[in-house]
């Protein structure tokens, strides 16, 4: 029967596709990720992926198994236009995703997944990134792929189904077809459905991710309803109430050791895009010292805190977790979830009810990833995006205007800040973001550290500049990334240097210079600032001051999709949060029980927080 053909060619046909584009996609990678791959490698990401593109495949192909069953029965009218619709569909959504997935990987080293949701309403955003010529070759890239594909598919369907003489056994047999494509599209017959993590299988990221098909992590996370607090419960509640009472979050300042000159200080926070500890030899020894001189000198004159950690790797989770000191999502931007912010605690609200003025500076679109509307509601008065510079300079980053003339701008706000008021104000820079285009050109041949040798020229130029000012003196300036990012080349989320960040303080509200090399999150700050300025902070739940004396036990923890990261003194235990259930996939030096519980604590404590 020609239906039972041609359900076999476009589903078989779909698989083979699947099968091919993985070598395709470690094709499109960079040779630093690529390089060490042997061709076993290659066929067990295909075997292993093979799963999920049988699932995928079987999606796809319900559709056509419920046409081609009308076709039983009856003609349908013009069955090779909808048919050539539909195929012409399924080829455009798998151009678009293939090609989407290999360049995101080669930019932020995650598969594709419900993290791109965010990004669709705003698409220029992530155009602000590349070239024009690239997103050109990209365009061209979709329209091949999908072209071709779709000449494959609609080969799938003969000219003439022809009349099917006995319609009634032959629809028994499309009832069995039918329950063999629900059992590939359900996983199979065991407990567990069809998910990203049952095709994992290797202890190297980047094989896994090449296992996963794109199509099926994307198109599953928009059908997932989450119940937050029904999410990685490991323990009973009174089991992880213990557990995690032990990390000594939210606890009251207890005779802080004062680093200021003063409980009421101007506070300026700026916030350096990608600048990671990887560049910043104050606090990483194996970086170049020559990359960041400014904020190295900054470090030895002021206070350094040596071993921070960046709770994510996205700007607008880092920017929550500095400025509300609330913990990171593997999975979920808060900043992207109006009721969710509305409740947020904030450094902001918290100095403007001790009569601070606040306000936050940015070169780029305000409105980007909710920006604008978290900053307002966490209590900043007044905020300035790219749409308060002149045209002439909104475009001098591909991101908006560059971090020179935003500092500029940056200078002009604290210098006429109006007396006898305290102030706050925030400011993110942008230049040190892909594609890495700065009007500097210091460090030749690598275009990143380039940049943010340009984020460090800016810096100095600024601080040099507001050191002869008057507002110097009563002035604490905090320096610290919104994340680190993957460099050197190959540097996996996993790996502690990825997430290890500068955090600095300076300015002449600064008592004297200091190395603080406790370990903390950036979520601290919060709590560690408004301890030392005497102001409460009982609402920062997931905040620590570092320099209380209640700081006893500590820790830090980083999320990337897909993974977790649950650092203390004695090592790091790190999570596999795709593949189901929960798996530890690293723990160095050795594995600790202990240590394992109360990462498991913190991860189940900070979900439950979403389900309240």
């Amino acid at each position: 029967m020609r239906q039972t053909l041609t359900l076999l060619r476009y589903y078989f046909t779909l698989v083979i596709l699947f099968v091919v584009a993985k070598p395709l996609f470690i094709f499109s990678q960079s040779h630093e990720v690529t390089g060490a791959l042997s061709v076993s490698d290659y066929f067990d990401v295909m075997a292993h992926g093979l799963p999920l593109d049988l699932a995928t495949a079987g999606y796809a192909a319900a559709p056509v198994w419920l046409l081609l069953a009308l076709t039983l029965w009856v003609r349908v009218p013009k069955m090779r236009l909808i048919y050539n619709v539909y195929v012409a569909l399924i080829a455009s959504l798998l151009a678009v995703i293939w090609v989407a997935d290999s360049c995101i990987y080669s930019f932020w080293g995650i598969k594709l997944d419900g993290t791109v949701w965010g990004y669709i309403s705003q698409p220029e955003g992530a155009l602000r990134s590349v070239s024009g010529g690239y997103a050109l070759l990209v365009a061209l890239g979709i329209v091949v792929v999908g072209v071709a594909v779709f000449a494959l598919l609609r080969r799938t369907l003969p000219a003439d189904l022809g009349r099917c003489r006995r319609p009634i056994g032959w629809s028994a047999l499309w009832v069995v077809m039918g329950g063999l494509l629900f059992l590939g599209i359900r996983g199979g017959v065991g407990r567990s459905t069809a998910n990203v993590g049952m095709v994992y299988y290797s202890d190297r990221p980047f094989l896994n991710h090449a296992a996963v098909n794109p199509v099926f992590s994307i198109v599953s996370s928009l059908f997932k309803t989450r119940d937050f607090a029904a999410e990685y419960n490991f323990y009973p509640e009174a089991r992880r109430r213990a557990l995690f009472s032990t990390l000594e979050y939210n606890t009251q300042s207890v005779s802080s050791d004062s680093l200021l000159t003063t409980s009421r200080p101007n506070v300026l926070l700026i916030l350096m895009e990608g600048c990671g500890g990887t560049f910043v030899h104050a606090v990483d020894s194996l970086s170049d010292p020559h990359v960041t001189p400014n904020l190295n000198r900054l470090a030895r004159e002021g206070v350094v805190f040596t071993q921070c950690y960046a709770n994510s790797f996205r700007t607008d989770r880092g920017t929550v977790s500095t400025l509300s000191g609330y913990p990171a999502y593997p999975d979920l931007s808060v900043m992207k979830v109006p009721a969710l912010v509305q409740h947020l605690p904030s450094i902001a609200r918290t100095l403007r009810g001790a009569g601070y003025s606040t306000s936050f500076l940015y070169g780029g679109d305000i409105n980007f990833t909710g920006t604008h509307g978290y900053l307002v509601a966490t209590g900043y008065g007044q905020t300035r995006g790219d749409e308060s510079f002149p045209v002439s300079v909104r475009r001098t980053h591909a991101w908006g205007v560059t971090d020179g003339i935003v500092l500029d701008t940056l200078y002009q706000m604290v210098t006429r800040q109006p007396a006898g008021q305290p102030w706050h104000i925030g400011c993110l820079t942008l230049a040190s973001h892909e594609p890495w285009q700065v009007p500097y050109n210091r460090i030749k041949g690598d275009e990143r550290a380039n940049a943010m040798a340009y984020l460090d020229d800016c810096i100095g130029r600024f601080i040099g500049r507001l050191r002869r000012t008057p507002a110097w003196a009563n002035t604490l300036v905090i320096l610290l990334p919104d994340h680190g990012i993957g460099y050197p080349e190959g540097l996996s989320d996993s790996d502690p240097r990825r997430s290890h960040i500068p955090l600095i303080w300076t300015g002449g509200a600064v008592r004297k210079a200091r190395t603080i090399p406790t370990l903390c999150n950036q979520s601290d700050l919060a709590a560690t600032l408004l301890g030392q300025l005497g102001l409460p902070h009982a609402d920062f739940r997931f905040s620590r001051d570092v320099m209380s004396r209640s700081y006893t036990r500590p820790s830090a923890a980083h999320t990337w999709s897909g993974g977790f990261l649950w650092l203390e003194p004695t090592g790091r235990t790190v999570f596999d949060l795709v593949r189901q259930p929960v798996a530890v996939s690293a723990s160095v030096p050795a594995p600790s029980a202990p240590r394992e519980q109360r990462a498991k604590a913190y991860l189940q404590t900070i979900y439950d927080a979403l389900g309240k």
